[in-house]
This record gives structure tokens, C-alpha cells and sequence, in this order.
């Protein structure tokens, strides 16, 4: 119980409230209480009974470990407060420690209660039957509940992605889609790429094509080209192709980047391949965000070669992004050939091309330091931007700390975390 307290109670990359923090030490601890169950019975298989052998060094244990926990929850609120006073959020005292300690135990004692359960059911049908059980409840979940469940999600998802916000207007300007002269209906643009074609008028033409906007990848892909050409997006002197995250998200802060790096002679075109978030897509549906990105690509630099006006062409892409956007090059020569320059916001570690491309990372930011590699080597951080402290990286236990700040990756304050301001636009190279 007290190795996976103290696990938890770790240095992290990000703040976390109480809930989030109970959570990771709930989880560590039943963890840590069933690897210590398992090291019982296997020994006690050997003749060495552990309760009985280290009868005496039971309390100094327990009070040695009450003094590390104690010890290691003064540490961490030092850290909490140290991110918090990087990222300028207001620090934490002893209601946070309490709140955390109630929930835990809550955590804890119920996770406790349902695998108790689960054992005296098994205890009392005996191995037999209970292996049968076993067999039957895996073959249950996985033909039948595993299926409804991510039907369930998808279809949850899905009507995420056409709900219509009342706040966001169909735009008047011919030069985005989703407007009246554009064959991209506002409805088929998806939640994500409404977002990105509303708004003022003025600014540069923004093409963007929803998974609902034509029946396949190819039409979709011819249907982008016809709108940068209907909006004049080839007549101006650069054009981005902007990879979104799973969800077809494109960050408006991107937008507004590339709208001052080029002084309003650009124009954007964006490809939605998924409305499921990114951590889903990026788990189960990587290759459509390759897919997506190498067609899109391929077609409007195909198109651009046709043309005597030729605009400069760039490659834009954040998070899941940057993976389907660096996947369209077979090494850094070729995308150093075929563009004239790109960006990558907070690319996941080791999965883009580097050399040539500006890289966007903040050290806080998890998306950068996950990988199963984390287990037994640090981060690779070369050219991160240090925007807050940064834990020192021990092996495993890191891995955890990192894969625990990846669900609240997205709500740290700007700047830090998993969020890149208007400099993934203003940041981008030249030819």
C-alpha cells in the first residue's frame, strides 16, 4: 500500500486536483496490494510464510512507511505549487490533502470490496467452475459487450460531431466553406470544422471537408482541391494544409498565427479523418489520420504543379496531427524537398520527422514524453521550450506520472501543457 502511495505522490508534469490526484493513488495502491498478494502466496508456496517470519518487523515497517507518505505529501505540495506558481494558477494548502485522502480511501475500499467479491465468488464455486466462469465472462466481453460498448461511444461521438452550436454562425465570405456558394454543406462540416470556417469574414479562405461532407476518402480528397479552387485559395501566394487531431479539431490559435505570419496572403484547408477524440483515433485509427493527411497532401501538391501561379506550400499539425502530417514524407530529404516548410505542435515522442521541421514542445507537455520507452529511458527533449520545472525522470514510475497527465493534458493553462499559442503559425519556417 505504501509503495504505490508513494508512486503516486510522485513529481508530475502537471497540476492536478484532488479527484485527479486520488484517482492515481486509489488505482497504485490496489496495484500495489495485489502484486503483494501474489509475492505471498507464491513464497508461502515455498515454505516461507511472510506473516509469520516478519512477525517483528511488521510495525517498524508500518511506521517507517506513515513516515515516507507524510514526508512525500509535503514534497508534492511543494511541486504542486511550484507548477502552479510556472503556470500562474493559484496554489494549494490542506484542503487539497484532505480532500485527496478522503477520496482515496474511497477509492480504494470500493475497488477493494468488488475484487473481495469476485474471490469469495471463485472461493466458493472452486477452480473448476470458476476457470469456466472466467472463460465465459472474457468471452462475453469480448463478443458482446466490448462491441456494444464502442458502438455506444462511436455513436456517442458521432452525435457530438453534428451538434449544431447555436453560437457559431454559417459564414457569409465565398472564400470558406460551409458557406452559401461552397459545396461543402454547414451541416456536413462537423462540430470541429464549423468551428473552424466561422467566424469574421475577413481573414484568409478556409477550405475544410467533414467526414459527412462525401461518402470516401478520394471524393472528399477531389472535393478540398474544388473548394480551394472556388475560393481562390490557390491564387494566393501560400498555402497550409493543416492536419487536425482526431476529433477534426484544428486550433483556432494556428489560425491566427498563419494569418500574421503571412499577412493574410495564405490560405488554410483541413481534412477531417475521425470525430472520435485524439487518444481513441491515435490508439484505433492511426492509419486514417495517415491516410487522410498523405491524400490531401499529395492531391493539392499534384494540383499546385499544374499551375502558373504556384503558391508556397506548407504543412501544419498538432498532436495527432503531426503524426499523419510527417507520415506523408518517407524521411526529413523528401519533406525538406516537397514543402516549403513545416510545424509540428506538440508531436508525440519520436513520431516526426525532426530536421527541417520546427517543432513546437512545451517540457510540461505529456504528449511529448509518452512512449513505453519512458519505462526504462528519459525523454528525449531536445529543442522543448521549459516552461515550467521539470521532474527528474526515474524508471517506471515516470511512465506512470506521464501516462496519468496525458487526461488533463488539454486543460492547463495557456502555454504549458498540451496547449501552443498563435506561434504555431507565427513559428513557421521559410523556403
Amino acid at each position: 500500500m505504501g509503495v504505490g502511495t508513494l508512486i503516486s505522490l510522485a513529481p508530475g508534469l502537471l497540476p492536478r486536483t484532488p479527484g485527479a490526484q486520488a484517482i492515481l493513488t486509489g488505482l497504485l495502491v490496489v496495484l500495489s496490494l495485489g502484486i503483494a498478494g501474489i509475492v505471498r502466496f507464491v513464497v508461502r508456496r515455498w515454505g516461507f510464510d511472510v506473516h509469520r517470519r516478519l512477525v517483528r518487523a511488521r510495525l517498524p515497517l508500518l511506521i517507517g512507511t506513515a513516515v515516507l507518505v507524510v514526508g512525500a505529501v509535503a514534497l508534492a505540495g511543494d511541486w504542486q505549487n511550484s507548477l502552479r506558481a510556472a503556470m500562474s494558477t493559484a496554489p494549494i494548502g490542506a484542503g487539497y490533502w484532505l480532500l485527496w485522502l478522503i477520496e482515496s480511501v474511497l477509492i480504494v475500499g470500493v475497488l477493494l470490496g468488488i475484487s473481495r467479491s469476485i474471490g469469495w465468488v471463485l472461493r466458493k464455486l472452486g477452480w473448476a467452475r470458476g476457470v469456466s466462469l472466467a472463460v465465459v465472462a472474457a468471452g462475453f466481453l469480448y463478443l458482446v459487450a466490448a462491441p456494444a460498448a464502442v458502438g455506444w461511444r462511436q455513436t456517442a461521438y458521432a452525435g457530438a460531431n453534428a451538434a449544431l452550436d447555436p453560437a457559431l454562425v454559417q459564414p457569409v465570405s465565398d472564400a470558406r466553406s460551409g458557406s452559401a456558394a461552397s459545396a461543402v454543406s454547414w451541416s456536413s462540416l462537423g462540430a470541429e470544422g464549423r468551428k473552424f470556417v466561422s467566424g469574421a469574414p475577413a481573414g484568409p479562405p478556409r477550405v475544410y471537408v467533414g467526414v459527412e461532407s462525401a461518402p470516401d476518402l478520394d471524393s472528399r480528397v477531389a472535393l478540398a482541391v474544388r473548394e480551394l479552387e472556388r475560393s481562390g485559395g490557390f491564387e494566393r501566394s501560400n498555402l497550409v494544409v493543416m492536419v487536425p487531431t482526431g476529433s477534426g479539431w484544428i486550433d483556432s490559435n494556428a489560425v491566427r498565427g498563419f494569418d500574421q505570419r503571412f499577412g493574410g496572403d495564405v490560405s488554410l484547408v483541413g481534412l477531417q479523418y475521425s470525430y472520435a477524440p485524439s487518444w481513441v483515433t491515435f490508439v484505433f485509427g492511426r492509419d486514417d489520420a495517415v491516410d487522410a493527411a498523405r491524400a490531401l497532401f499529395t492531391a493539392v501538391e499534384d494540383r499546385i504543379r499544374t499551375l502558373e501561379h504556384k503558391p508556397a506550400l506548407y504543412l501544419y499539425g498538432q498532436s495527432l496531427g503531426a503524426i499523419g502530417g510527417s507520415s506523408v514524407f518517407a524521411d526529413d530529404a523528401d519533406q525538406d524537398r516537397r514543402t516549403c516548410a513545416t510545424l509540428w505542435a506538440g508531436p508525440p515522442a519520436g513520431q516526426v520527422h525532426r530536421a527541417g521541421a520546427t517543432v513546437l514542445a512545451n517540457t510540461s507537455d505529456p504528449v511529448i514524453h509518452w512512449s513505453p520507452a519512458l519505462l526504462w529511458r528519459a525523454p528525449d527533449l531536445t529543442g522543448a521550450r521549459m516552461d515550467a520545472p521539470l521532474p527528474q525522470w526515474l524508471p517506471a514510475v515516470s511512465f506512470v506520472q506521464a501516462t496519468a497527465d496525458l487526461l488533463a493534458a488539454l486543460n492547463a493553462p495557456a502555454g504549458h501543457g498540451h496547449r501552443y499559442g498563435t506561434d504555431q503559425g507565427t513559428a513557421m519556417g521559410s523556403c
